[in-house]
């Protein structure tokens, strides 16, 4: 594998006291999946400190460490390179990594669809350059500069998601990474807990734009309501944009479309041209998701017809729509992993895709759904709303999980109700006791509801196939 750093360069970038030569092939924050060749930093915290790892990543592989102090118990002559603060190495490191790359850069933001829409970019983009991507949900302060920091820099193109919770927190996030182009997938009632309106989301969203080249192009969703306060921000700072959506002056104007229970038909204008493809994909989120996608392609200069014909071949990140069809023993049934994360719109959405999947005469829709987080004083008004969505998307029964979600599971009318716990754990055997063959299963709910439990445990009872 090519070098990733040398030691010298990691040294110049951080300023820290390199004692032998080594080259890395990638960098870690994480000793548990450490990679042959990996750096790993050893970054500390209020609750855990790397540096008790340094020992275990180094045995597993890795070909060095940025430290701030000596581990007890380290060989003399171990591969080491330290620097005052890690946490302030790793800035430094992924903002070394950005500043050596000539590669094109998306930055991808919003309050649902961004790890979407960020993993269909890359791969859209794959079959047209090299393209490096931030991995999974590493959108924080962490994790951007993590990101970068394994941008190599022959790179033709980057893609990194950024995530916020706090006004602010996108503004150093951007300039980090100096985006060519920034995507704001759309901005809904998301950290309400944080913010006081939608029209605050949509300001603290706008950060993102702060950061953007010179001659850099915002990618909006034009149905979207925080439609006017990005684009007066993106005018602010000079930016052009690009808009996406099915209102008539959207610029990747949604024409018309087919929703299936499995895939969607789409048709698309763009300057003057027509755009047709398939999504793999059900839901009318994921074709706003492929338009938001598209849009950026174009802006870094790709070939957006050549995107558009390779749409079909994407398929949703584990967690997020993720679709399996499950072999047990005595009984098949279909499985909707959408665990990873959830808001009111997002489970609206996952819903939909329910209620249109198609199942035999003995099966059920279930939905099993666990608390939404971060959404302050509104929150049981909000809870309280999926009640009447569960009624209106055709589901059958629905296994509620949190404290949060029983104020919905109380309004549900009785011959929905299935079972309610306080915990995933205690669902488990419930809902594994009431299966049947034939039922469609969808997993939603916020990360901190772990129903990522839950998805595991149903996968295990049998095979895919």
């Amino acid at each position: 594998m090519d070098s990733l750093w040398k030691a010298v360069d990691v040294a110049n970038a951080t300023g820290g006291r390199v004692g032998s030569d080594w080259h890395a092939t990638g960098v870690s924050i994480d000793s548990r999946t450490i990679r042959s060749g990996d750096l790993f930093i050893a970054l500390r915290g209020p609750n855990f400190d790397g540096h008790d790892y340094v020992i275990d990543a180094l045995g597993r592989g890795a070909s060095a460490s940025l430290i701030s102090y000596k581990p007890k118990g380290l060989k003399k002559g171990a591969p080491l390179l330290e620097v005052k603060d890690t946490f302030a190495g790793l800035n430094q490191l992924g903002i070394a990594g950005r500043t050596r790359s000539k590669g094109r850069i998306i930055a991808v933001t919003g309050s649902v669809g961004k790890t979407s829409v960020k993993e269909t970019i890359a791969k859209l983009l794959s079959r047209q350059g090299s393209v490096s991507f931030s991995l999974g949900s590493l959108n924080n302060q962490y994790g951007v500069p993590l990101s970068l920091s394994r941008l190599p820099e022959g790179s033709e193109f980057g893609v990194f998601e950024l995530g916020m919770n706090h006004a602010g927190e996108l503004t150093n996030l951007s300039l980090m990474v100096r985006p060519l182009v920034a995507v704001v997938t759309t901005v809904e009632i998301a950290h309400l807990e944080n913010f006081e309106s939608l029209e605050d989301i949509a300001r603290a969203k706008a950060e993102v734009f702060g950061g953007l080249q010179n001659g850099g192009v915002a990618i909006l969703n034009r149905d979207n309501l925080g439609f006017g306060i990005l684009k007066n921000t993106a005018d602010s700072v000079g930016a052009d944009f690009l808009t996406f959506g099915s209102h008539k002056d959207a610029d990747f104007k949604l024409t018309s479309f087919t929703l299936g229970p499995e895939s969607s038909k789409v048709q698309v204008r763009f300057d003057g041209a027509e755009l047709n493809y398939k999504l793999n994909i059900p839901g009318y989120h994921w074709i706003q998701n492929s338009l938001a996608a598209l849009a950026a392609i174009h802006s870094v200069g790709a070939d957006v017809f050549e995107a558009a014909r390779s749409v079909a071949s994407i398929s949703p990140p584990k967690g997020r729509g993720l679709r399996h069809h499950v072999r047990a023993n005595n009984f098949d049934f279909e499985l909707i992993d959408d665990s990873y994360n959830a808001n009111p719109v997002s489970i609206v959405a996952a819903l939909k895709v329910l209620s249109r999947v198609r199942i035999s005469s003995a099966g059920r829709r279930l939905a099993v759904l666990g608390d939404m987080l971060e959404l302050g004083c509104e929150s049981r008004a909000l809870h309280l709303k999926i009640a009447g969505e569960v009624t209106d998307n055709k589901v059958d029964l629905v296994y509620a999980v949190g404290l949060r979600m029983r104020d919905m599971f109380d309004a549900l009318p009785d011959a929905k109700q299935a079972y309610w716990t306080e915990t995933s754990e205690e669902l488990l055997s419930v809902i594994i006791s009431h299966l049947q063959h034939g039922d469609v299963v969808l997993v939603k709910g916020s990360l901190g509801a772990r129903m990522g439990l839950i998805v595991d445990e149903l996968l295990a009872l049998g095979v895919e196939g």
